[in-house]
């Protein structure tokens, strides 16, 4: 198997990316350390003297034996940081949200299909644990049909949070706590449930003096009718993520252990089921269900191998944009203070950018 060697394009979530590249070191070899400073750089390499450094992204990429560039920058810089790295014939990581609008990401696709060169949007809640249980159950065909879910995405950002001066900002971060903070948790629910049908969105400003939303409630309905609530806000005590569901066979609840709230795939679920479904039944899949790798480690595994040209469950160009997609209905539907049915098509005045004109 190919061991794919990759540019790390970022120092701040660039950090975490690299440390769960050595944890597929097998799979994967981090060339090169891009950032703006020597200084940034040397505190995540440390005693690493594998890995080369640069402060600059063009001569990145131009070193022909890199596979893969891994974007970590600010929201603003993602789309034309992967046009670039596309148009030099490198696949591309990208952090989220993956561009600011569904525009960019349809101009991304089209760059993608003539480059022959693979976007991989990062959604990394998707690997763990828990959540391979719950995917596990559901294919039994024990879980039954859909019926309710609910969300919650209670985390404490503050001041400190807000010092970096492109955070906060419709020009910088391109969107608040629907874009940057609850867009992981959708997308779990977007995987399990399927497409949105539609959205009714309230956001508002409460936590922080800033330009962008830190609290919001969603109405959601799926598809296949089932019916969501997703409870959003930067000013809690600590960090919480959970999500419920109730299926006509099994209601699943995800853990919500501090420790773990940027990861709750691999938190403690609780798996309970609904007559006629026994525990017993639910026991003998879960014993079947071989611990993954997760996190990002998980992520990049599957990257390895849908290059490798083997099945794999990565996350696809398509799964960001449906996220986009509910993004700009979310935004949409606060705006107008109107219920947003999705698909979004290009005549919709949103398509082109969720940003106030103001």
């Amino acid at each position: 198997m190919k061991k794919y060697q990759v540019a790390i394009i970022g120092t701040n979530i660039g950090s975490k990316h690299f440390k769960d590249f050595q944890k597929v070191s097998d799979r994967f070899s981090v060339h090169t350390l891009c950032g703006l400073t020597r200084d940034a750089i040397d505190k995540i390499l440390a005693s690493n003297n594998d890995t080369k450094m640069s402060l600059n992204f063009d001569d990145v990429l131009k070193v022909k034996e890199i596979d893969i560039i891994d974007i970590c920058l600010p929201p603003h810089l993602h789309f034309s940081a992967c046009k670039k790295s596309l148009e030099a014939g490198k696949h591309v990581i990208c952090e989220k949200p993956l561009v600011s609008s569904l525009k960019e990401i349809d101009e991304l696709e089209n760059i993608s299909k003539e480059t022959g060169k693979i976007i991989f949007p990062v959604f990394q809640y998707r690997y763990g644990l828990g959540f391979s249980k719950f995917k596990a159950l559901i294919k039994s065909g024990l879980a039954g049909k859909p019926l309710i879910a609910s969300l919650e995405t209670h985390w404490n950002r503050g001041k400190d949070y807000y010092s970096k001066p492109w955070r906060g900002t419709w020009n910088g971060e391109q969107g608040g706590a629907i874009l940057s903070h609850s867009i992981h948790i959708h997308d779990l629910v977007s995987m399990i449930l399927g497409p949105v049908s539609n959205v009714f969105a309230k956001l508002t400003t409460r936590v922080n003096d800033i330009e962008v939303e830190d609290c919001a409630s969603l109405s959601i309905e799926m598809e296949d009718g089932t019916l969501v609530t997703s409870s959003i806000t930067l000013g809690a005590a600590n960090d919480t993520s959970r999500l419920k569901f109730c299926f006509d066979g099994l209601t699943v609840e995800s853990g919500a252990s501090p420790d773990k709230p940027y990861n709750p795939a691999d938190d403690e679920w609780i798996f309970l089921p609904r007559a006629p479904i026994s525990q017993s039944q639910i026991d003998e899949v879960l014993s079947k269900v071989e611990k993954p790798k997760s996190w990002y480690a998980g992520m990049f595994d599957e990257v390895a191998k849908k290059l490798d040209g083997s099945s794999s469950d990565e996350v696809t160009l398509s799964d960001a944009r449906k996220s986009l997609e509910f993004v700009t209905a979310v935004y949409q539907s606060s705006r107008q203070n109107i219920n947003i049915k999705l698909p979004i098509d290009k005549n919709n005045p949103f398509y082109n950018s969720w940003l106030p004109k103001n």
